[in-house]
């Protein structure tokens, strides 16, 4: 039952976050000459220069993404996924018919507007969900990287590179005005969802304490595709202990916890690795 309630209400946080985002771009952003970044970002572009409809637009450019990201990063974030952003489509329909007025200069309508989605998006992050297919995009390669390789990649310059080429589509194809707002946008924006998921984009080092730690390591391995470090340990009250470190992603860490949840009688801490050395 607290599963199913838990459940539910990560949901409605998505839904809100979805919400937040969708009233900042169509009500802040889009009329003072600014677009979101990402896959968002994309849809705007292609609205302003073909004349579709914009949330039409949107939906289609999120859909291959979330597709994809159902089948590489599992159900439930494709579940969560969908959800964010089917809200923030319905809201950018909603709210583009809605009169408002923000009546500032376009720098702090921006920088406001900005805060407002980053706001959004961390509450989307923060509760399993993803509405931007560049996270999803860059979160797939990571994945493959790893795979191939065996090394923990940080997200950062895939991210970088991909909204550095929707910035330079817009500096070209619509304005350098637009173009340069944007880019504060998409500034302000990132720095409150750092601060609000702790640099979502960075490795994450999971450090369990646990006595049986063999269900825990087979779970890792067959769910998550991941190895761990394990180290004997000792505690003063527990006495004799294992620890495992285990390097994952933001996008993992939600069934990182699942995972710990099921193994009863374990100590766990996150802490986020700018960067690993080998």
């Amino acid at each position: 039952m607290n599963k199913k309630i838990g459940s539910l209400i990560s949901y409605l946080f998505i839904a809100a976050g979805a919400i937040l985002a969708s009233f900042s771009v169509a009500c802040i952003l889009l009329p003072n000459s600014a677009i979101d970044y990402g896959t968002a970002g994309i849809a705007i572009l292609i609205s302003k220069l073909t004349g579709f409809n914009l949330s039409a637009c949107v939906f289609l450019v999120f859909l291959p993404f979330i597709i994809a990201g159902t089948l590489i990063l599992g159900k439930e974030f494709g579940i969560k996924s969908a959800v964010g952003s089917i809200v923030y489509t319905v809201g950018i329909a909603v709210f583009e018919k809605v009169p408002f007025e923000l009546n500032v200069e376009h720098f702090l309508a921006v920088a406001f507007g900005g805060a407002i989605l980053g706001a959004g998006l961390a509450m989307i992050l923060r509760y399993g969900g993803c509405i931007d297919g560049s996270e999803i995009f860059a979160n797939i390669v990571i994945k493959k990287l790893s795979e191939v390789t065996g090394k923990d990649f940080s997200m950062t310059p895939i991210l970088i590179g991909f909204n550095a080429c929707v910035y330079l589509a817009a500096f070209f194809l619509i304005n350098r005005n637009s173009a340069l707002l944007s880019l504060l946008v998409y500034v302000v924006a990132t720095a409150v969802i750092d601060h609000f998921t702790d640099h979502f984009e960075a490795i994450k080092q999971v450090t369990i304490i646990t006595k049986d730690p063999a269900e825990l390591v087979k779970c890792i391995k067959n769910e998550l595709n991941k190895t761990c470090t394990i180290m004997d340990s000792y505690g003063a009250i527990s006495g004799d202990n294992k620890t495992l470190i285990c390097y994952i992603n933001y996008f993992e860490l939600s069934k990182m916890k699942d995972i710990i949840s099921r193994n009863k009688g374990t100590f766990s801490t996150v802490s986020t690795i700018d960067e690993i050395l080998r």
